[in-house]
């Protein structure tokens, strides 16, 4: 799939995010990449058993203090991984919106423990 192809499904799934939440998701950038970065310490990440396929960089709205003036949050999407583990259009789609709306609750500390 072409980057462009997987970025309109990644911004048609942030389009469906309801809009009580959107309204809260403040310095936060939602990208894509095609694969992981090597270091990973610190971020909160979803794989599938070898595969990093999304990663959450920043600080979760429930642990900030004094917080201004810093880089936005970062929510990554890793075509290649997410490519290797599902091959068809409408499996990649609902995995997508999976992931963001995980890392969604990951932003705003809602994650599971």
């Amino acid at each position: 799939m072409k980057r462009s192809e997987f970025e309109l499904l990644v911004s048609e799934a942030m389009d469906d995010i309801p809009v009580e939440f959107q309204d809260r998701l403040e310095n936060v950038d939602v990208v894509v990449d095609d694969i992981p970065p090597k270091d990973n310490i610190g971020a909160s990440f979803v794989s599938d058993e070898d595969f990093l396929i999304c990663l959450y960089e920043g600080v979760p709205v429930t642990e900030r203090n004094d917080y201004g003036e810093v880089l936005p949050d970062r929510i990554c999407l890793f075509q290649d991984s997410i490519e290797l583990l599902f091959s068809d259009e409408n499996e990649i789609r609902e995995e997508i919106k999976s992931l963001i709306i995980q890392e969604i609750t990951n932003h705003f500390g809602m994650q599971d423990n």
